[in-house]
């Protein structure tokens, strides 16, 4: 079974395969008794210390920790009393595939023996990022969920997780547009290869609920993940001449095949955090508010207000989905 593939790595692990110094591993600079199973991760680093002081039990931290541009601080929350952590990912699938391989370090490897533990507990992980809106109906700020996630970056094609039901047949379609968009001349025309990851249903649906209690506007649709910003995104800034011109129009008008669901935004973390989460069989939801609308050409500076409002969604969403499943041990018997 898939679960029991994925866990038939028991150590001992070396030192140069999992560096760690004092008790700490190599880039967060955290031990494993600093980090609740239930997070709350950003891309900014000084965006951690902005839900802290709005959300966490200030200045009563349980663990605060900077390291290399990681920012990670673990409290309670002011109204549940829920002990989480906030995470920084840095920018990018790259950067936030170091940061979440050592939080599934944390939670399954024993440090001293450095070999997996025979049980651990699920995590749930939340990405409240920023993003473009791709539709030009979109109001400035909106709080965008993820359902489908379609990754651009090639960092998930390095983890073999199997596809979501339905997304190999979306996968060939994104390649066929993608390609089409490509001007013949282009030395990588055909060389980009989407792959579709899909965040955890139950906490996506516990976060349309949190919005709907806490009376704020929302949508739901596939997210885009890039690898970078510029011409990733469909930014003509550079003298270099983009791959695929224009890529966010081609994306906003591509027809998902999926009932009442579009892609709404892009961004450059959510793919791989749903993707690698779920081939762990731990949790992951993803709300970026679209502070940019692509297609009317518009930014909204205020944006901070917008990542509260999705901050205040995902630490609702987050506590309901502990009530719900409480502390759930995996062990390498158990399958997904």
């Amino acid at each position: 079974m898939w679960w029991n593939e994925l866990v038939d790595n028991p150590g001992p692990f070396s030192a140069s395969d999992l560096p760690i110094f004092d008790g700490e591993v190599y880039h967060l600079n955290l031990t494993p008794n600093e980090l609740a199973p239930d997070i709350i991760i950003v891309g900014d680093p000084n965006r951690v210390t902005e839900i802290a002081h709005e959300f966490l039990d200030w200045p009563h931290y349980s663990a605060y920790r900077h390291n290399r541009g990681l920012r990670t601080i673990t409290g309670t929350v002011k109204d549940t009393g829920q002990n989480v952590s906030l995470v920084t990912s840095g920018m990018g699938t790259s950067s936030l595939e170091i940061v979440l391989g050592e939080l599934e370090v944390f939670n399954e490897i024993d440090f001293q023996t450095r070999t997996r533990r025979a049980q651990f507990e699920t995590i749930n992980i939340i990405r409240v990022g920023t993003s473009g809106a791709l539709q030009r109906d979109t109001k400035l700020g909106t709080p965008l969920i993820a359902d489908y996630l379609i990754g651009l970056d090639n960092t998930g094609l390095f983890y073999d997780v199997p596809a979501p039901e339905g997304a190999s047949q979306l996968e060939d379609r994104l390649k066929q547009v993608i390609d089409g968009a490509t001007p013949l001349d282009r030395r990588f025309r055909g060389k980009i290869f989407p792959y579709v990851a899909r965040a955890d249903e139950r906490i996506t649906a516990l976060m349309e609920e949190a919005a709907k209690e806490l009376r704020i506007e929302y949508k739901k649709g596939m997210t885009v993940s890039n690898s970078g910003f510029f011409a990733n995104q469909g930014r003509a800034i550079s003298r270099v001449r983009p791959t695929v011109p224009d890529i966010d129009l081609v994306l906003a008008n591509f027809d998902t095949g999926i009932e009442g669901i579009r892609i709404e935004n892009m961004e450059m973390e959510g793919s791989f955090l749903a993707h690698f989460m779920a081939g762990l069989g731990y949790r992951a939801g993803i709300i970026c508010p679209g502070i940019a609308n692509r297609g009317e050409e518009t930014f909204d500076r205020d944006y901070h207000r917008n990542v509260r409002d999705a901050t205040a969604i995902a630490l609702r969403a987050i506590s309901q989905m502990r009530k719900i499943n409480g502390y759930t041990t995996k062990t390498p018997q158990q399958s997904l």
